[in-house]
């Protein structure tokens, strides 16, 4: 077999091939180790600045792992905002989106609220705006206004009362009126309205991370793995919602998992949800219904900036205190509420 055959240059070929994917390997291990290196000081630096800040450091459940891991607490919009409330420490770091910041600020003016990315934002609070919810107060007199959570200060400041998906039906039902103006969520206010006889007038907003799941894509999935249980968050389409062994907040979708005597579950909320569900369930198995439920904003921060942040304690959240005041009231009955 000389040098120029076929079979020659075809081994040759499979050589360079094994050598390259070697040294390919090798680099990927060695970045992975820097990165590794680069979290630890970084981490490092984390504990120092919350020390010398008093600060807290507040996690939503869909945060990157890499945050959810350095948090104080980690939790949904409700429970975060009760520790925002009642936290004593001087600066409130909130990793999330922007409203949650907002929130925290509300309920603690006299705290420093720093979030990693003032860019995180939340495109379904941006679907509701003020003269349009002021006119249709002005259209049903007599409607009291819910808002979920998930909404600027300035949508707040019009409401009566806000809600989380984890106390929506309850907030709903507590409210003192037949009639129900619920801002901004249609896919959520879907859901409570099978949940309470009161009239809902239902804004057309939604998140665009979980309406992207469709009743194909669980189908699928179901298909794939039969003997999983299909817990879903009530933010997906109400034909989605439909299909669910178990609805509920993400809070209510974890403690479900951790409870429950299945072992697989195929999971209708956003991905970063996977890490206290693995924390919780190390011995259960998850597949989140489509590689797509990410939600970018919440993903813009990282280890790096939270640190940053503190550093700089920058950015910071600001609220008009005549903005403030007339939300805080919305948060505090939204509190109230057993």
């Amino acid at each position: 077999m000389g040098a120029g055959s076929p079979v020659y240059f075809g081994r040759v070929c499979a050589s360079v091939h094994k050598v390259r994917e070697k040294r390919g390997n090798a680099m990927e291990a060695l970045a992975l180790e820097r990165k590794a290196e680069q979290n630890r000081e970084l981490r490092e630096r984390l504990l120092q600045l919350k020390k010398e800040r008093n600060a807290i450091i507040l996690a939503h459940y869909y945060q990157r792992d890499e945050i959810q891991e350095v948090a104080d607490f980690r939790g949904d919009s409700f429970l975060l905002a009760q520790k925002a409330a009642e936290t004593d420490a001087d600066v409130i770091v909130f990793c999330g989106v922007h409203f949650m910041g907002e929130s925290a600020k509300i309920l603690a003016p006299n705290k420093t609220v720093i979030i990693p990315d003032e860019r995180a934002g939340c495109p379904m609070a941006d679907m509701v705006n003020v003269d349009g919810l002021r006119k249709l107060k002005a259209q049903h007199p007599n409607a009291k206004v819910v808002t979920y959570i998930n909404s600027s200060a300035e949508i707040k400041a019009e409401t009566d009362i806000c809600c989380t998906s984890a106390n929506a039906v309850r907030v709903v039902n507590s409210v003192d009126a037949d009639e129900i103006i619920w801002v901004p969520d249609k896919n959520l206010g879907h859901y409570v309205q099978q949940k309470t006889d009161k009239k809902m007038i239902i804004w057309e907003g939604y998140c665009n991370t979980h309406d992207m799941l469709t009743v194909k894509d669980v189908e699928e999935m179901k298909a794939k793995h039969p003997n999983a249980q299909f817990v879903v968050h009530p933010e997906c389409r109400p034909e989605v919602v439909a299909l669910g062994d178990f609805v509920g907040s993400t809070t209510a979708i974890i403690k479900h998992c951790k409870e429950s005597d299945c072992q697989e579950f195929i999971v209708g909320t956003e991905d970063g949800t996977g890490y206290q569900l693995r924390l919780d369930s190390p011995g259960k198995t998850f597949h989140f219904a489509t590689k797509y439920l990410v939600c970018p904003n919440m993903k813009v921060n990282n280890l790096k900036k939270l640190v940053k942040s503190l550093e700089t304690m920058q950015p910071q959240i600001y609220v008009p205190e005549d903005v403030a005041a007339k939300a805080r009231l919305s948060l505090e009955r939204m509190l109230q509420v057993k």
